[in-house]
């Protein structure tokens, strides 16, 4: 089958590779029909998420079919329409019961202190052959695996593998509440979905910060304030929109890999570098006893926080990995009841064939290029 490959930083591939097989009794396969490139594939693609092993086939948002099932998966069969959920959880152990799926102490090769186990990802996280591939091995298929309902399309499904959940949790992070001012960093895919589900979990204000007219425009879409760090200073125009208390929410949707004001490509972080300005803008900006929720990726060895600030303001921090079977079945409800549509965030349909050049334009944050879904079947 083809599928796109990790084989050195700046250097991934569309590659035949061996069809994958059913290796435990509780692993499903299955035949991808949509998969998606993610801003943390770009941490794979660059070097931003280190100990990367040659040959991993890389993405962790898809939808697909049921092909086969191991003798211990008993809630599907061939032919099912399923979405996958990005972080892999076995769904029995205490962390999985509690609904900490990220966390689940079987699921990752490595041990269970090793932390979360998703698909394309580093050593650390298994590694488990990532979805941007025709078909796809998928480890504890009764939780990894979600049936999509009939009346939900599969480029609706693909959103609610990855983007939607999590930022569903960052608002949940974040303690987002009624009548709440909430600050969302970030005006990518995440960022979007961040400022929908905000919404929907009572917040009275929205405002965004960004530096991509294109990205803005769709904020604004969404009735969100949107301000602009490359035309104005985002402390500045906050606190002024705020009467200079700050926002009361922070979702932090950007991570390591942000953009500096007038930046228009990407750098590659190294250990020991300067803390990039997304997490100094939650903490500055965030009013005080605030709380702020922390999505954006930062890799293992980035450990350039300004603590003192954010203890001096009582601020509560929360952050992780999405516990995205959690949030999944309900967003998924959200949808096919008609009260949100993802698609409105799809910029982008490419055949697996050009994913390469897709991960390049991607990667340039070139105009328009907000999600790109990958038509697999």
């Amino acid at each position: 089958m083809k599928a796109v490959v990790w084989h050195d930083v700046g250097d991934i591939r569309l590659d035949e590779v061996d069809d994958p097989r059913v290796q435990e009794p509780t692993d499903a396969v299955i035949r991808i029909t949509r998969s998606a490139i993610c801003g943390t594939d770009l941490h794979m693609e660059r070097g931003t998420m280190p100990d990367m092993v040659e040959g991993t086939v890389l993405g962790h948002e898809a939808v697909g079919v049921v092909e086969e099932v191991g003798s211990a998966v008993r809630g599907f069969t061939p032919g099912d329409r399923v979405v996958v959920t990005s972080t892999i959880g076995c769904g029995t152990c205490s962390y999985c019961r509690a609904g900490y799926f990220a966390q689940c102490d079987t699921a990752n090769p490595n041990g269970p202190a090793a932390g979360t186990c998703f698909f394309g990802g580093p050593r650390p996280t298994g590694p488990i052959n990532g979805l941007q591939a025709e078909f796809a091995r998928i480890p504890h298929a009764m939780t990894t695996l979600v049936r999509v309902p009939d009346g939900v399309s599969d480029d609706q499904a693909i959103l609610l593998s990855d983007i939607f959940p999590t930022a569903w949790f960052g608002a949940r992070l974040a303690e987002v509440g009624s009548g709440d001012t909430v600050l969302v960093l970030g005006a990518g895919v995440v960022g979007q979905f961040a400022i929908a589900s905000a919404k929907r979990q009572g917040a009275g204000r929205v405002i965004v910060v960004d530096g991509i007219a294109s990205r803005l425009d769709k904020a604004r879409a969404q009735n969100a304030e949107t301000v602009n760090f490359n035309e104005e200073d985002p402390v500045e125009i906050v606190r002024e929109l705020t009467g200079g208390i700050g926002p009361d929410r922070v979702i932090e949707a950007v991570g390591v890999d942000a953009e500096q004001p007038g930046e228009r490509t990407s750098e590659q972080w190294k250990p020991g570098d300067a803390p990039r300005l997304a997490l100094d803008w939650a903490v500055e900006l965030a009013a005080k006893a605030g709380s702020i929720g922390i999505i954006g990726v930062y890799p293992p060895g980035f450990d350039d926080f300004p603590i003192g600030q954010a203890m001096n303001k009582n601020l509560t921090l929360r952050m992780g990995n999405c516990n995205h079977r959690r949030y999944l079945p309900r967003l998924l409800n959200m949808v096919l009841t008609g009260s949100m549509d993802p698609t409105a965030f799809i910029t982008r349909h490419e055949k697996p064939t050009s994913a390469i050049d897709a991960y390049r334009s991607f990667d340039l944050r070139e105009d328009g290029w907000l999600k790109t879904v990958l038509d697999v079947a």
